[in-house]
């Protein structure tokens, strides 16, 4: 008979958020699959839960997996933990998922800590929709298109980001996209927890020496500037000045402008050799 594959939520800072459900499972199951082993052995000697783990990070998850789902179909529990919050959410989890989900697995949710949710509630931005990023790309052009895509959003925004990458994101948010109204969460559930609200232009003058995790919520809401429908209310100039700002190159704004419109890459590429 197969075993069961638990994910379990962990706490993001104060370890009196782990749900008496969590605690309970990682006792029962079999194997514990953790993102670093040494930092779970800490949460499991403070919950007095004494079990086998597993190394299952993003830079072993493709072999471990495979690994994992063997021993899951010879009949052991096994629960996924990540260093804080859920599994999956910007941490491994999800390939594990999608493995069980083809061999028929089950997937059981042990809810708990996310960041992202609880940074949300507490920001004063619109909670109705929203669309979540998580940590911005490295790569200079995978880092230019998504800000591309963030500027068309007419919703809120959640952004991760790191400390020593935080003042360079909140300039470029300013630069691509506007001084528009955001909340940056701090150390989340620590003692120094901290939110700071404000436009873009003031929050970067208060992180000028930023340490911790944070959370970035962008307000988009009905901003016309971003509003995708305002693409036909423009000049193709303005268009093509508008992706220029965000950093494209020709041809990259060329393709855009096509996919905005809704004609072919040609018809715009003549228009401005006209």
């Amino acid at each position: 008979m197969k075993g069961t594959i638990y994910l379990v939520a962990t706490p993001i800072g104060n370890l009196q958020d782990m749900t008496f459900r969590a605690v309970q499972t990682l006792k029962e199951v079999d194997l514990i699959a953790a993102e670093d082993t040494r930092h779970t052995l800490q949460l499991l000697n403070y919950f007095e839960v004494s079990k086998p783990m597993i190394s299952y990070h993003r830079h072993n998850e493709e072999v471990k997996t495979e690994e994992l789902i063997h021993e899951v179909i010879a009949g052991k529990n096994i629960a996924i933990v990540t260093d804080a919050g859920t599994p999956g959410i910007s941490d491994p989890g999800e390939e594990i998922v999608k493995a069980a989900i083809q061999n028929q697995i089950e997937i059981i949710p042990i809810p708990g800590a996310c960041a992202l949710v609880n940074s949300l509630i507490v920001s004063g931005i619109s909670t109705k929709e929203f669309s979540f990023y998580g940590f911005l790309p490295l790569n200079k052009k995978n880092r230019k298109e998504v800000f591309s895509k963030i500027a068309k959003e007419n919703k809120t925004v959640i952004l991760y980001e790191a400390p020593h990458k935080l003042q360079k994101t909140l300039e470029d948010i300013l630069k691509l996209i506007g001084d528009i109204s955001i909340c940056v969460v701090r150390e989340l559930t620590k003692i120094h927890e901290e939110k700071i609200y404000g436009k873009i232009s003031e929050v970067i003058e208060k992180c000028k020496e930023p340490k911790g995790e944070f959370v970035i919520i962008l307000d988009l809401n009905k901003n016309e500037d971003t509003e995708e429908a305002n693409f036909e209310k423009m000049t193709l100039q303005e268009h093509y000045l508008f992706y220029e700002k965000l950093g494209l190159n020709k041809k990259e704004i060329i393709k855009q402008i096509a996919k905005d419109r809704n004609v072919p890459k040609n018809e715009i590429y003549q228009k401005f050799l006209d």
